[in-house]
């Protein structure tokens, strides 16, 4: 199976001091640095003395259970609809190997890479908050994995978001065991013979160690991360690409008036409407039609973006609110709770204190509903979006006077009119995206887990989505890159005149019919790098 390739490279936060697994939560920004670093530029993961002291304790915990005669889920009973199917205790290593290698058939494409990266850190963050019950030895060698860029292939389908994202964790687990198949220096490799190649084997895995590797949000939690990056860079680039519209279309400004959006009271419509002011701050094109001007308003795709892209960006906060926390969780089942005697510290006569849990922390809901909410966020930015580039490309508007498709020679030639087109598509496929994943439920397991979230086909959606609202500004930028030149020598406010000059950094000027998917690539290439953002 062949992974996706990307049309353009993904910005990456620049730092490359080591990210330190203390329990604490990953921050957005420190897991897009590992899941995007390169062999040239590594970004080494470290397990700090603390964790590593909490790990120890939980197991401990583990080990003093398994000494009992009690039934402990995941320990020694048997998994879903199973469980009450009790193991011996000469048996039970055979289960964390059997559940790893019965759970890894996941189809479809692979995940791509630095997918794979951030749920291994996501993985390893949550292991090292010390109640999942699972050895230092095998928390290290996810870590060694991830520094050493063995990174596991991982078929993209087979998750319904519930029970954690068993089958691609299963995949992940294998390449700890020592099998499967992981990227390694741009390939896919059997992981025995890439571990081999390194020097080392397979892990041996012990009680509940299976069942942890398994048993987890990361594969949503991780593509959440990644997507909460990329979409403030395409938000960024939308907010520069309605800034350049309102004078592309000779709009007013007079919507943006901040006394209009305070007393809406909704925060995004307040943020969005500063920014753009700031953007169009100082525009002569502004000013050249303050009088005289024989329009009334402008249609609501320029005249109500505050109060639909703001809309947006209040969800978009939401999503990524709920992203952040599931980065400082721990969605193992059972949990594992030490108590003040458990441990590396504890005397060799004291009691292992601690409890076992078993919950539904795994259940992917809070993520899935989110993701979901990401889609539809997306199909608003890039559906607005699109009607600015039909608004200004048609030529309706008799008063600014742009020249249909804003081509040199209409009708000889078709200028930009195909890149609205090609918006247009992209907002179609959009809209079917925005129907949630969370909202059809399939049972599984015979019926003991009745109720799964889907959140890993919302991630899916919402990965697919943030891609086409990029693609969908770009061509809006295209266009309105052209249509503000139409406008010269007058000049637009100085954030404005910032983005158009990044655009013609790796586009030329529309001097004659040429072929436009290089020059949208460019663009999306741009958004991608953050390139119009204020940060």
């Amino acid at each position: 199976m062949a992974a996706p390739t990307p049309h353009h490279p993904i910005s990456t936060p620049a730092s490359s001091a080591p990210v330190v697994l203390d329990g604490s939560p990953l921050s957005i920004d420190d897991l897009v640095r590992v899941a995007r670093t390169t062999l040239n530029a590594p970004v080494r993961v470290e397990l700090a003395p603390a964790a590593r002291e909490r790990v120890a304790a939980s197991r401990a915990v583990v080990t003093a259970a398994l000494a009992g005669d009690r039934a402990v889920y995941g320990l020694n009973t048997g998994f879903g609809s199973l469980s009450r199917v009790r193991i011996d205790r000469d048996r039970a290593r055979d289960l964390q190997k059997n559940i790893i290698r019965s759970h890894a058939c996941g189809v479809g494409e692979y995940l791509p890479r630095e997918t794979s990266r951030a749920l291994m850190l996501t993985l390893a963050a949550s292991l090292a908050r010390g109640a999942s019950g699972v050895r230092v030895e095998s928390l290290e060698r996810i870590i060694t994995l991830l520094n050493e860029h063995v990174d596991p292939a991982i078929p993209s389908r087979g998750s319904v978001g519930a029970s954690g994202d068993l089958a691609p964790l299963a995949h992940a687990a294998l390449v700890v065991l020592g099998e499967g198949e992981c990227w390694h220096r741009g390939r896919v490799e059997p992981s025995a013979w890439v571990l081999k190649s390194l020097g080392f084997g397979g892990c041996d895995l012990e009680e509940k160690e299976g069942l942890a590797l398994l048993n987890g949000t990361h594969l949503m939690c991780a593509t959440g991360a990644l997507l909460c990056h990329d979409f403030r860079c395409v938000f960024d680039a939308a907010l520069a690409a309605a800034a350049m519209a309102i004078d592309a279309a000779k709009a007013t400004d007079a919507f943006l008036d901040a006394r209009i959006h305070e007393i809406r009271r909704q925060p995004g419509q307040i943020e969005v409407a500063t920014r753009l002011r700031g953007l169009l701050s100082g525009s002569e094109i502004v000013r050249s039609h303050a009088e005289n001007d024989p329009r009334v308003q402008d249609p609501y795709s320029l005249r109500a973006m505050p109060q639909v892209l703001g809309a947006a960006l209040d969800a978009f906060r939401f999503v990524e609110g709920a992203v952040e926390r599931e980065l400082g969780a721990v969605t193992d089942n059972p949990l594992v709770f030490a108590g003040d005697a458990a441990g590396a510290g504890a005397g060799a006569g004291d009691p292992i204190r601690g409890d076992i849990v078993s919950g539904g922390n795994f259940h992917g809901m809070p993520l899935a509903i989110a993701l979901d909410l990401l889609a539809v966020a997306c199909s608003h930015v890039a559906g607005i979006s699109e009607r600015r580039t039909f608004w200004v490309v048609s030529g309706f508007d008799q008063f600014v006077a742009h020249k249909p498709y804003l081509a040199k020679d209409p009708g000889l030639e078709s200028g930009l009119m195909i890149a609205q087109y090609a918006a247009a598509a992209c907002v179609n496929e959009l809209a079917g995206n925005a129907m949630p994943a969370s909202v059809t439920n399939i049972p599984t397991s015979a019926g003991i887990e009745d109720y799964n979230s889907f959140g890993a086909t919302s991630a899916l959606k919402a990965t697919r989505s943030v891609a086409l609202a990029r693609s969908v500004v770009a061509i809006e930028m295209l266009v309105m890159a052209e249509a503000v030149e139409a406008h010269r020598p007058l000049k637009s406010g100085a954030g404005v005149e910032k983005a158009h000059a990044a655009v013609r950094g790796v586009v030329p000027k529309l001097a004659k019919d040429r072929v436009l998917s290089p020059d949208i690539r460019a663009i999306e290439g741009l958004i991608a790098h953050g390139g119009f953002s204020p940060r």
